[in-house]
């Protein structure tokens, strides 16, 4: 690692509650408890900071800065000032992984003037899981407006890392031209320097192995309608990775690829968890810790779990006599909704939905409905399209709908990353508070601290999720593979809609054709709690109530959504993972295993010992059983789990 070259500067150091005393670079922040420390200063005038976990290093110098078009904030910088300051905040999430926070922080704010003596100051949170990162922007004179063109700041991973992550799609490119949409596959192990699929770089979160040293998540967090998606660039034989703005041709070319925002700017925040085991990386609330609820909740939405016939149906169920298979099959999983997909309006039509929708009312069940983002990006025909593009028409739709009796809505075909989109998924977002519609993305961008900043929002899909499985035997080959990932890379960082549990043996309606399910029972099973989302769509259909025994029907009804606590147990990307999540009074641990062959696992759990607990397990035949077992004072229990397979254990 290069040494800082102290700036020959000698300026005022200024602590916020207004103390000062002399200080020069390198500056230096560490977290409260001491494990994590990040050194900023400046190499030839140009920014740098570097982090170290303990005495290790997990970021080597990597460079800061924004180019703008009030100056260049990347190099030819003089050091100015720093502050610092504990930060200590308690707040409660509804729709999370876990209920209430506690965030512990050290803040630091170091500032860098230009020649023009124009203020680029970035600040600086560091929690004993995250470092955190932003920019602000301050001109000496009157300017109102700034584009940011292109950020300076990088990622300078440790030689020896290795990465796992999914790389950018080409714009207007896959079925219909709807990509990107965060859907390729991930990268397992791989070399730094080594180029992606597409050649432009990787999208959040993206997670790198610092040899056996430890791990590090990167993602960011705070993004809405005044800035760009951003992601990582190409990274260099010397694994830095810049960040990067959109591609020119995303959303069909039209919009920005820059920001554009008003000034004093302020930029999202960029995140960094690391640890010398995944627990960190499970268990961050760095996405939700750095920002604020935008608006008050028009009503308390409800999340649950919900029906979907389109799934393993397809689109021959979007009629009305399916979807009444799929309202009665929701009551009787005691499910909270049933989601019903594309070309409602055109096979169902608008007056038989309102039926439909008391039907599903009557029933105690409620109803999201499907609708095409579609105005001008892509060629997805599925309909009903140009309803949400546009704020006129989506008020009108959404007062209908409102009307009807529907409780939320889930939104296909994004086109991209650029500001104009994260401006409609905000506009989206704050219509449908305003009309009490629940809101889910698909065929999306990552959600970016959304749980929290926007009350009527619950998942997004953001990922190679389960109608792969139907469309390609490929996929569900890989199914019990990546489960062994997605828990360690994007749902760490907001709600996934991956849409787990498969109980048919064959992904079809009749089960005479279609994809083969390689996974145990148990393994889908223990999907409902390995994936997060506040809403979760299954993979069941009507027959499932009559091939299943009781205990795997009432463990469906039972299984929560949202959590109060979740616990890293085990695992790690390729081998095997093992959660713990808590709701209540009551734990359950998922496990599945990513691997062909069987395992033999010793768990440590600490919230079992002395318990007797529900234990869901893999049979012979690969369909699920279920005993009961007791976990020893020491909170060890030894598992057996088939290849492809899963257990889940619940405290009773």
């Amino acid at each position: 690692m290069q040494k800082f070259r102290i700036a020959s500067l000698v300026s005022l150091f200024f602590i916020l509650t207004g103390q000062t005393a002399w200080c020069q670079l390198p500056v230096k922040v560490s977290s409260p408890d001491k494990h994590i420390g990040v050194e900023v200063g400046l190499q030839d005038e140009k920014p740098v900071y570097s982090i170290h976990v303990d005495d290790v290093l997990f970021m080597e110098d990597s460079p800061l800065g924004l180019k703008t078009s009030i100056g260049d904030f990347s190099e030819g910088l003089s050091y100015a000032a720093q502050g610092s300051s504990a930060i200590k905040e308690a707040y409660d999430l509804k729709k999370a992984k876990v209920s209430h926070v506690e965030y512990h922080a050290n803040e630091l704010i170091v500032k860098f003037v230009n020649a023009n003596e124009d203020t680029l100051a970035v600040q600086f949170r560091v929690s004993n899981s995250d470092v955190a990162f932003a920019y602000k922007l301050t001109a000496k004179e009157r300017n109102t407006k700034v584009k940011i063109l292109e950020e300076a700041t990088g990622f300078n991973l440790p030689d020896d890392a290795t990465s796992f992550i999914t790389p950018q799609a080409l714009p207007m490119t896959g079925w219909e031209q709807t990509k990107p949409s965060y859907e390729e596959e991930y990268t397992f192990d791989e070399a730094l320097g080594t180029q992606s699929q597409y050649g432009v770089g990787y999208t959040f979160p993206a997670l790198f192995k610092n040899a056996e040293k430890g791990w590090i998540l990167i993602s960011e967090t705070n993004v809405d309608g005044s800035y760009p998606g951003a992601r990582l660039g190409e990274s260099d034989k010397n694994g830095l990775f810049p960040i990067a703005f959109p591609q020119e041709g995303e959303n069909n070319g039209l919009g920005d690829a820059f920001a554009a925002m008003a000034m004093p700017a302020q930029t999202p925040w960029r995140t960094i968890t690391l640890g010398k085991t995944l627990k960190p990386i499970v268990e961050t609330t760095a996405s939700f810790d750095l920002v604020e609820q935008r608006y008050e909740a028009s009503q308390d939405y409800t999340m649950g779990r919900a029906t979907w016939s389109w799934i393993v149906w397809q689109d021959n169920s979007i009629n009305y006599e399916d979807q009444v298979k799929f309202i009665d099959l929701a009551e009787a999983l005691n499910f909270e909704y049933v989601l019903i997909d594309n070309w409602w309006d055109a096979n169902i039509g608008r007056e038989k939905m309102e039926e439909l929708v008391a039907y599903a009312n009557s029933k105690n069940v409620d109803v999201v409905l499907w609708y095409n983002s579609n105005g001008f990006w892509n060629n997805a025909p599925q309909t009903p399209q140009d309803f949400m593009n546009t704020a006129y028409k989506r008020q009108q739709e959404m007062a209908w709908l409102q009307e009807i009796g529907v409780k939320g809505l889930k939104i296909d075909f994004f086109g991209g990353d650029k500001q104009m989109t994260m401006q409609l998924y905000e506009d989206i977002l704050n219509d449908g508070n305003d009309y009490g519609l629940a809101i889910t993305f698909h065929g999306c961008t990552l959600p970016r601290g959304w749980e929290k900043m926007y009350p009527n929002y619950v998942t997004s899909e953001a990922v190679r999720a389960s109608e792969n499985l139907i469309f390609t035997q490929y996929a569900l080959d890989k199914h019990a593979y990546y489960s062994t990932i997605l828990p360690f890379t994007r749902n760490p960082v907001g709600a996934m809609d991956f849409a787990p549990v498969f109980l048919n043996k064959r992904l079809s309606r009749d089960q005479k054709g279609g994809t083969v399910r390689k996974t145990t029972d148990a393994f889908e099973l223990a999907t409902a709690v390995l994936y997060f989302s506040p809403i979760q769509h299954f993979g069941l259909t009507p027959n499932n109530l009559d091939e299943q025994p009781e205990f795997v029907l009432d463990f469906l009804r039972a299984v929560p959504t949202v959590w109060d606590e979740t616990v890293y147990v085990g695992g790690e990307p390729g081998d095997y993972v093992a959660i713990a999540r808590r709701k209540g009074d009551t734990w359950y641990l998922a496990v599945t295993n990513g691997e062909q062959e069987k395992k033999t696992l010793e768990l440590d759990l600490p919230m079992f010992k002395n318990a007797e607990a529900t234990f869901i397990y893999d049979a012979k035949d690969k369909t699920a059983a279920q005993k009961t077992v007791k976990v020893k004072s020491s909170g060890k229990l030894k598992i057996d789990v088939l290849g492809e397979g899963g257990a889940l254990l619940i405290s009773k």
